[in-house]
C-alpha cells in the first residue's frame, strides 16, 4: 500500500487538505487548517468555503478516491482524524441555491475534455500523486487481496456441511457450539452465510431472517455467521452439569 502523501508543511501544528463538496465535485480547494480546531470549528470554516450549512453538513475524509472515515464527533480535534497532509475533506450537504422565482439561470458546466485539461482539479491531483484508482500497484494489491479473501471464504464455506458439528467464534461474543443447519445466501444480503443451531440459547433468532425461514429451531438458538467464523470438527455439546459443584 502506498504511504499517505505529505506536502511541504514545515509547521506540524497545521495540515493541508483539499476540500470538495457534493454540490460540485469538479471544484477543489487546497486549504490549510490548524490541527487543534474542533470539527465544529472546521465546519464553520467549510461553511464559508463551500456554501454548505455547518449545522447540517457531513464531512467525509478521503485518501484519493478511497473513503477513510467521517468526522462525526463535533467536539473532537481535527488532528484526531488527520495527522498528515494530502488528504481530502469532502462536504456533503443540500446546498441551498439562492435565486428569484421563475428565473432561469444558465448552469456553467465543463465538458469531460475541458475537465481533463484542468490542472487544479481533484482528478489531476490524484493522477499527479498516483492516489486511489490512479495507483496501479495499489489497485492490483487491493484486487489480489479481494481475490484471496473470496477464495478463503469459499474454502471455509465448502467445509460447512449441513449436519456437521461446529464451533463459532465471533468478536464480542462467547465461543458457541452447535450444528450447521444452512449454507448459502440470505435474501437481501451479500455473500455466503452459515446457519447454526446453537446448543444453548446464545443466538439471535429461530432460523428465520426478516420473516423468511431457512431452518427451524427454538427462539434465540439460531444464528447466521460468516464461514470465516465457523470451525467444523468434533465439538460435542458441552456438559454443564453442576451437581458436583459445592
Amino acid at each position: 500500500m502506498s504511504e499517505l502523501i505529505n506536502l511541504d508543511n514545515s509547521d506540524s501544528s497545521f495540515i493541508t487538505a483539499n476540500v470538495t463538496n457534493s454540490h460540485n465535485e469538479a471544484v477543489a480547494f487546497e486549504m490549510k487548517f490548524a490541527k487543534d480546531i474542533t470539527v465544529a470549528q472546521l465546519k464553520s470554516k467549510l461553511e464559508i468555503i463551500t456554501g454548505g450549512s455547518a449545522g447540517t453538513m457531513k464531512v467525509e475524509l478521503y485518501k484519493g478516491d478511497s473513503y477513510v472515515t467521517s468526522l462525526t464527533n463535533n467536539d473532537a480535534k481535527l488532528g484526531f482524524y488527520i495527522n498528515c497532509d494530502g488528504l481530502r475533506l469532502h462536504v456533503v450537504d443540500s446546498f441551498v441555491s439562492f435565486g428569484f422565482d421563475n428565473e432561469k439561470v444558465e448552469k456553467f458546466e465543463l465538458s469531460k475534455d475541458q475537465y481533463e485539461q484542468k490542472t487544479n482539479s481533484v482528478r489531476n491531483f490524484l493522477k499527479q500523486n498516483k492516489l486511489g484508482k490512479y495507483n496501479e500497484e495499489e489497485m492490483k494489491q487491493m484486487e489480489e487481496k479481494r481475490r484471496e479473501q473470496a477464495a478463503e471464504m469459499q474454502k471455509r464455506a465448502d467445509l460447512c456441511i449441513q449436519g456437521s458439528r461446529c464451533q463459532v467464534t465471533v468478536p464480542g461474543n462467547p465461543t458457541r457450539r452447535g450444528t450447521i443447519m444452512y449454507n448459502g445466501e440470505l435474501e437481501g444480503k451479500t455473500g455466503i452465510f452459515i446457519g447454526v443451531k446453537y446448543d444453548e440459547p446464545l443466538g439471535k433468532n429461530n432460523g428465520s431472517v426478516n420473516g423468511k425461514v431457512y431452518f427451524v429451531c427454538p427462539p434465540n438458538y439460531g444464528g447466521f455467521v460468516s464461514p470465516l467464523s465457523v470451525e467444523v470438527g468434533d465439538f460435542p455439546p458441552e456438559d454443564f452439569n453442576l451437581d458436583d459443584e459445592l
